[in-house]
């Protein structure tokens, strides 16, 4: 076959890559363009290659997956996008959708589905499990209740930085791998304190180290 479906990786793990690049390729419809460990490179590869079908882990050493999602759903609106990642779907896959993914599987998943996966988001079709669709249906059906967790309560950039401090990160750490200045990563403390109603900075990184321990961390 000699039009396959070209496929760009992002990941930053680079085990899961060539993993991922091994397994896509051995397939007779599809191969991968190019690959890419953060945000800013994913971006560069994607002008230079142009690939049909871009997969994306949520957490990224340089950059954020969500943030990536929106770039590319607006810059490049006919790539079709898939979520690749650890992180549990029930967290991250509405928000992921939200951004501009057009299917979500997490990497614990059968290699099958994540071909699967890629041919239906190429195809036009939307690719997510059934307890996300019943979660989301859930919601559209009985309106959205109130959010009482970091992951319901907090933006996607907030989420970010509340994650990044969880995992040990200064915050200088975080603008730095953000690439936002130091007072804006203060401004995103101050609005996560609020909103999660924590008196200090000192409570601010229990919560955020706990939150990110009890999910199993990166």
């Amino acid at each position: 076959m000699t039009n396959k479906i070209k496929v760009l990786l992002v990941d930053d793990h680079p085990l899961v890559r060539d993993g991922l690049v091994s397994l896509i390729n051995q397939q007779p419809d599809l191969e991968v363009c190019a690959v890419a460990d953060g945000e800013a490179d994913a971006l560069e590869r994607i002008a230079a290659t142009r690939p049909e079908v871009v997969t994306v882990d949520i957490t990224l050493e340089n950059g954020s997956g969500i943030e990536l999602l929106k770039s590319i759903r607006a810059a490049y609106p006919e790539i079709k996008t898939l979520v690749l990642s650890m992180h549990d779907e029930t967290i991250y896959a509405e928000r992921a959708l939200h951004a501009g993914a057009r299917g979500y599987v997490m990497k614990r998943e059968a290699t099958t589905k994540v071909i699967a996966g890629i041919r239906a988001v190429h195809a036009g079709q939307m690719f997510i499990s059934e307890k996300i669709s019943a979660i989301m249906a859930e919601k559209f059906v009985g309106g959205r209740a109130a959010g009482t967790t970091p992951a319901e309560l907090l933006s996607d950039r907030e989420l970010q930085v509340f994650e990044l401090l969880g995992r040990g990160l200064g915050t200088r750490q975080v603008a730095d791998q953000l690439h936002v200045g130091f007072k804006t990563v203060q401004a995103y403390h101050a609005r996560i304190k609020e909103k999660l109603k924590l008196a200090n900075a000192a409570e601010l990184m229990r919560e955020a180290v706990r939150w990110n321990e009890s999910r199993g961390g990166k």
